[in-house]
């Protein structure tokens, strides 16, 4: 039986795979051992990469723990080598300075994979659990499994961070992936592309550029697991198209995320980092805050704080610093611009279509009906609305989407937990802004219309592992009464379940 399953599975690699399997290189070996790579990829198809990898994977060839750790030597190898034309690829599509580039982006990426590499041979090890009495001589383990084959799609804000960001986990875990980096960083996607291209054999990790129609052709295919990081209107085609093949996804979306600044915050801290969170990337972030809620009493103080920190961050003209990045295209710019209109400018709202520029703005005088409170700004563009009653903004979020993260500014503690224990979110900082994401032990994902699954560390690793339960008993004894016929008493049984 043995023998004829690796007989159909040699013949199945044969017909699917045009090169030979990777052999895990040698544990001082920076890179995966294997031939070089095809000169193109493509001659695996589009329409039929997930059956390809499928069928590599099968071969069992990702599972050894050599090889995956090889595998993300090789990927940290070529990060590092790519570091001039990463840090270049972000300048031209977003406008992005080097420093914000590198720790956000490079930084969190070697980070990651570090993190791993460390704790990789832990987070493989089968977990014992204890068996119940009911199942006599018995050992139970839970042992993760990598799914298979996984589609990772990528947005333009973060393209690095976001497309190797959840490859590093898929790799630990044992899966073969295909990246799919957004159409809207072009620059990016060609850098993450060769990348991937020269250090990885397409059986294993592919990569495809291109539009919307290159994700709708993915997509079509049946993948083990899709992970996808993008809007919530997408994410909910993402989830259809895995429906029909009962694929399992994990979503990470975007909200609406609030940040409350109460009486006792201490302003200065509170303005500072707000803006930073706000207005890093140019407010393209997923965790920015979206909206300041302040207490009506110290709202116009905070608004001259955030005024003069934009001035020290960015100078009098933000347009010339070299510290303040681009909106990524012309599109968005039309949609952020027509955002402010009506809305009362305190600072910024200056714009340059041709540059993609739009200054840090402050907007106020807005409530819960202007257009810039119905979705995710996803832009440098802050509104600060006042609260009088925090109840009653507490019952107002809470009949909102649930947001992907909640900032509080706050000196009392009893303040903080009850805005946290009235607001889920996916996540939530207080008295700092994008913290959360940083640290590797922490899981990062959505709730609701915000996402579902999480990833980073070993929630990274989990999330590309099928949690497999295994039992092995012993031959003997062999109880009778749990067979047909059944001849105990119900009274029997009852004192039985109660004592196991």
């Amino acid at each position: 039986m043995a023998d004829t399953m690796k007989q159909q599975e040699a013949a199945l690699t044969a017909e699917s795979e045009p090169e030979e399997q990777v052999e895990p290189a040698e544990e001082s070996d920076p890179s995966p051992a294997r031939p070089s790579p095809s000169p193109n990829i493509f001659d695996t198809g589009l329409s039929t990469i997930a059956a390809y990898q499928r069928a590599a994977f099968r071969t069992g060839f990702t599972r050894d723990l050599a090889f995956r750790r090889q595998s993300l030597k090789a990927l940290r190898k070529a990060i590092v080598t790519a570091e001039k034309d990463i840090l270049a690829a972000m300048h031209a599509d977003l406008g992005r300075p080097k420093t914000e580039a590198y720790t956000s982006e490079i930084a969190l990426l070697l980070h990651e994979i570090d993190v791993t590499l460390k704790k990789l041979r832990g987070w493989s090890k089968p977990r014992r659990v204890r068996s119940p009495l009911v199942s006599l001589r018995s050992a139970s383990r839970i042992e993760a499994e990598p799914y298979g084959s996984a589609l990772i799609i990528a947005p333009w804000n973060y393209p690095f961070q976001l497309a190797l960001g959840p490859l590093i986990p898929a790799i630990a875990a044992g899966n073969c992936a295909v990246v799919k980096p957004s159409e809207s960083a072009p620059e990016s996607a060609a850098v993450i592309a060769r990348i991937i291209r020269e250090t990885f054999k397409p059986h294993h990790v592919a990569v495809f550029e291109g539009e919307a129609d290159v994700s709708r052709t993915l997509l079509d295919q049946r993948f083990d697991l899709i992970f996808y990081t993008g809007g919530t209107a997408v994410g909910r085609t993402v989830m259809a198209a895995a429906a029909r093949h009962l694929t399992p996804v994990i979503l990470e979306l975007g909200g609406k995320n609030p940040c409350f600044v109460t009486a006792d915050a201490d302003l200065d801290i509170a303005a500072r980092r707000i803006a930073w969170g706000k207005f890093v990337n140019a407010g393209q972030t997923c965790i920015a805050p979206d909206f300041v809620l302040a207490d009506a009493s110290i709202k116009d103080a905070l608004q001259e704080k955030l005024i003069e920190t934009i001035a020290k961050f960015y100078g009098d003209v933000p347009k010339a610093s070299p510290d303040f990045g681009r909106i990524v295209n012309e599109r968005h710019f039309d949609r952020l611009t027509a955002l402010m209109e009506g809305a009362e400018i305190v600072a910024g709202g200056e714009s340059d279509r041709a540059e993609r520029y739009i200054a840090p703005t402050l907007v106020t005088g807005i409530d819960w009906s202007h257009p810039l409170m119905a979705g995710e700004i996803f832009g440098p563009v802050l509104p600060i609305m006042a609260y009088e009653d925090l109840d009653t903004e507490l019952i107002i979020l809470k009949n909102r989407p649930k947001p992907l993260a909640l900032y509080v500014f706050s000196g009392d503690r009893a303040t903080q937990e009850r805005i946290l224990a009235h607001l889920p979110s996916g996540g939530a900082a207080i008295n700092d802004t994008l913290s959360q994401v940083v640290n590797t032990r922490l899981p990062f994902g959505g709730i609701g219309e915000s996402g579902m699954g999480a990833y980073h560390g070993k929630a990274g690793f989990d999330a590309f592992s099928h949690q497999r339960a295994i039992v092995r008993r012993a031959l003997k004894p062999e109880g009778g009464m749990i067979y047909p016929p059944y001849k105990t008493p119900l009274w029997v049984l009852r004192r039985m379940v109660r004592f196991f």
